[in-house]
């Protein structure tokens, strides 16, 4: 548990991290000094290089995610498959009983 809650917390800490950076770099040149109410253009770049950045940001997300222990994977699997079981049955006996109270009102 303790190491979930370190791996979350330094989530947390790299996603602020990230955001600051983001937030600093708008409306910056390229030489880095900020023009007043000028958006900073997209570089275009060959579809290649961007098809390449794509798989090389999806690597990098998901060396970040945490992954579950066997055993959480395990216990939470089996409660959706309890929740789903239970859900099934409880909407299985209304219909049914939606279905004897219609044949009784309606004959």
């Amino acid at each position: 548990m303790a190491k979930k809650d370190e791996a979350e917390i330094k989530g947390q800490k790299d996603a602020k991290a990230s955001k600051n950076a983001s937030e600093s770099k708008v409306g910056e040149s390229k030489t880095g000094q900020a023009k007043a109410g000028q958006p900073k253009q997209a570089e275009t770049a060959p579809s290649s290089n961007k098809v390449a950045a794509f798989f090389q940001g999806t690597r990098e997300e998901l060396g970040k995610v945490v992954w579950p222990g066997r055993q959480q994977l395990i216990s939470e699997s089996l409660a959706v498959i309890l929740m789903v079981t239970l859900s099934a049955g409880i909407i299985y006996f209304v219909d049914n009983f939606f279905s004897w109270a219609a044949t009784q009102v309606f004959r």
